[in-house]
Formats: C-alpha cells, sequence, structure tokens
C-alpha cells in the first residue's frame, strides 16, 4: 500500500513541466505506463517514454479495426 509521501513523488513526476512536450508526456524517470494528466481533472494519458504505451497503442487500433470489421 502507498503512503501519502509515495503518491506525492509520483505526482510531483507527471506535474514537472519538464515531462511535458506540449500535450505529450514524456518522461524516462517516470515508470509509470498511465500518468495524470498536467491537470488531473482533465484525466489520465500515456507516458510515451515507457516501451508498453507503443504496444499499448497499436494492441487498441488492432482491437477497434477487428471489432469493425466483423460488426459490418
Amino acid at each position: 500500500m502507498e503512503n501519502s509521501s509515495d503518491k506525492q513523488i509520483m505526482n510531483s513526476d507527471s506535474e514537472n513541466p519538464d515531462g511535458w512536450k506540449g500535450i505529450i508526456y514524456f518522461n524516462r524517470q517516470d515508470s509509470r505506463l498511465i500518468v495524470p494528466k498536467r491537470f488531473p481533472e482533465m484525466g489520465w494519458t500515456l507516458n510515451f517514454a515507457h516501451p508498453y504505451s507503443y504496444l499499448l497503442l497499436i494492441a487498441l487500433a488492432l482491437l477497434i479495426l477487428l471489432l469493425n470489421h466483423f460488426a459490418n
């Protein structure tokens, strides 16, 4: 179970402006795959420095294509 200091450290990573490239989050020091957006009330985003983020995007695209193919 995480304590409050762990949450503060993790949130400070995604709040660091150096990790944001416009609307894209890219931070190699942050090990999380999914991070809160710069404004947390806006939701979550992927850490594009994490190698699994690209695999997740490809898997989602394939799922959408397969669902579209079988729906017709």
